[in-house]
């Protein structure tokens, strides 16, 4: 499938598919986004944590773990072991055109996106002595998850109307016994059928103002 990479209007780059008219990130800007989903409603639920286990569902460009990553290592808090499922890798050449790093205000975020690139397929590896990376060449519907392990899972798939395959009852009840009770399933995604479905395999679900261009964002929680 063609991929273009393209500017936001943060600075900062992203994939475009022009077959399913998707972007990896938005448009309003990839690390705006990102930090607003996965770090600010995402990570920081858990930052006092001594340690915390994330799956990220859409590895894609590496930027959410990256700014995990920056994340964890300034807050001076704990560890973090972060899983990537992704099924279609970027080539070296699209990798070598997602600068995050050196948009990044973090001076060491150059070396950690270096070792996350580098970092080895299906191969735990430490990119910081808080922060261990296994990255899965995979599908998530082709993968054994075990029960009750992770803290958050970061749902960063295409949308619905682009990967319906990616949003089905099934699959969020995997991922529901997959976390441990108290667990956060995060998403930019607010479509009603998405949180009904979630709600119905148990999730407690819970709305928040979006990042630019969304007016919201689903947290789904594992509660009992």
């Amino acid at each position: 499938m063609k991929r273009e990479i393209i500017l936001t209007k943060d600075g900062s780059p992203t994939i475009y598919l022009p077959d399913l008219n998707e972007h990896y990130h938005s448009t309003h800007g990839a690390i705006q986004e990102a930090k607003h989903v996965f770090i600010l409603n995402g990570l920081n639920e858990f930052i006092n944590q001594e340690k915390i286990t994330i799956i990220e569902i859409g590895f894609g460009s590496g930027l959410n773990a990256l700014l995990t990553a920056i994340s964890c290592i300034e807050s001076k808090k704990g560890t973090i072991h972060y899983t990537g499922i992704e099924a279609f890798p970027l080539t070296e050449h699209e990798q070598s055109k997602m600068n995050y790093a050196e948009l990044l205000s973090f001076p060491p975020s150059i070396e950690i996106q270096k070792k996350i690139k580098q970092s080895p397929w299906n191969e735990d590896h430490e990119i910081h002595s808080r922060f261990e990376l296994i990255k899965i060449k995979s599908k998530i519907e082709e993968i054994d998850l075990p029960s009750d392990h992770f803290d958050i899972v970061f749902y960063d798939a295409f949308g619905p109307s682009a990967q319906a395959s990616m949003w089905t009852i099934e699959l969020f009840a995997k991922l529901f016994n997959s976390l441990k009770e108290n667990g956060l399933f995060v998403t930019y995604c607010a479509k009603g059928q998405v949180k009904r479905d979630l709600k119905a395999v148990g999730f407690s679900i819970e709305s928040r103002p979006g990042p630019p261009g969304k007016r919201e964002m689903t947290l789904a929680w594992k509660r009992f």
